[in-house]
């Protein structure tokens, strides 16, 4: 059947000093977003409450203040944050990809979660390995996450950063026939060289894998740069590298793309177009070689307990009885002492 989903990929500043004041932001575009008609909208890297861009251009030695109001700012999962942009979602029939700095105990990790239109939580993965600076910062994900969700607008998957310099990662999203790709990037990074970078990276796997990717990243004020630090060297290493993006299965954006300043890229996803490119190239399919290559994936959650089974009563009865025989000392029966027959 022929369909088309308007989707959009949000590039937003955070309120740095205002965790609230992100979620307000975040809603605020969710509601713009819904006049324009948006059914699939894509927010930046751990945009709420902000990605920790204190990481890439402070020591680690001095960091720890800012890490610390970090974890003081980063929303659990679910939590009054999520909660309300699953409300949002609920108000408006809008699937959204949202990014957040997940608390959980003592850990923060890399998050996304995925919201249907009815609100319901349909995905919440955590980036499978920090990169460089981040590794500071946040827990490793696991398995469980990489994979595909079937919402209103069709199946989707979602990677951050660099994962997607993970060919197996986007393989297996790839494997489970992902149509929509949801990327996250942190922006306002290492200069034009990491925009360019994303754009080689997000046009690659929309041909690679035949689907759309809907790919979103940060950008910060000049005020935001100066406010992270004094240093210029370093600030300049907190400008550029924002490339929010909407690509086709064939490679091609779909929009001007936004590489300055806050906006939202829009684009209607013709959906006829998976099918018109995996015609020629279906990766897992028809141009697959599974006797040759294959991926294994252990979807399992990692966790640091698992709880043994309890024992029935039979058992457990059975266990009493033979520790209390183990217990039971041995007979003595003396010692053997050879002798003669006579006769």
């Amino acid at each position: 059947m022929h369909r088309t989903i308007r989707a959009a990929a949000a590039q937003l500043s955070p309120v740095l000093e205002n965790a609230d004041g992100t979620v307000e932001k975040v809603l605020r575009a969710i509601g713009e977003a819904a006049r324009e008609g948006v059914r699939f909208l894509v927010f930046p890297e751990t945009f709420v409450p902000y990605y920790p861009y204190f990481s890439f251009v402070l020591p680690a030695v001095s960091m720890g203040r800012e890490h610390m109001r970090l974890y003081e700012n980063a929303p659990t999962v679910p939590g009054p944050a999520t909660d309300a942009v699953a409300d949002a979602a609920r108000q408006h029939g809008m699937v959204i990809v949202l990014g957040v700095n997940e608390r959980d105990h003592g850990s923060l990790y890399n998050t996304q979660i995925i919201f249907d239109v009815d609100g319901a939580m349909l995905l919440k993965r955590r980036k499978i390995t920090p990169t460089f600076h981040e590794r500071m910062i946040w827990g490793q994900g696991d398995g469980s996450g990489l994979k595909v969700v079937e919402s209103a607008v069709g199946r989707i998957g979602a990677l951050a950063c660099w994962e997607h310099y993970n060919p197996l990662a986007r393989y297996a999203l790839m494997a489970q026939h992902e149509e929509i790709h949801a990327g996250q990037f942190p922006g306002s990074m290492v200069g034009p060289i990491f925009a360019d970078q994303i754009e080689v990276t997000i046009r690659h796997h929309a041909l690679e894998s035949g689907c759309f990717v809907v790919n979103a990243t940060g950008w910060l004020t000049e005020s935001q740069i100066q406010s992270i630090t004094l240093d210029p060297a370093m600030q300049r290493a907190l400008r550029g590298g924002s490339n929010t993006a909407i690509i086709s299965p064939e490679g091609v954006h779909l929009a001007t793309p936004l590489r300055e300043g806050e906006g939202v890229v829009i684009a209607d996803l013709d959906m006829s177009l998976i099918t018109k490119r995996k015609r020629m190239m279906d990766s897992v399919g028809h141009y697959a070689r599974p006797e040759l290559l294959s991926l294994v994936l252990r979807d399992a959650a990692e966790t640091p307990m698992t709880r043994a089974p309890n024992r029935s009563d039979a058992d457990a009865d059975q266990h009493r009885r033979d520790l209390h025989a183990a217990e039971q000392p041995e007979p003595d029966h003396g010692s053997a002492i050879p002798w003669a027959a006579t006769g």
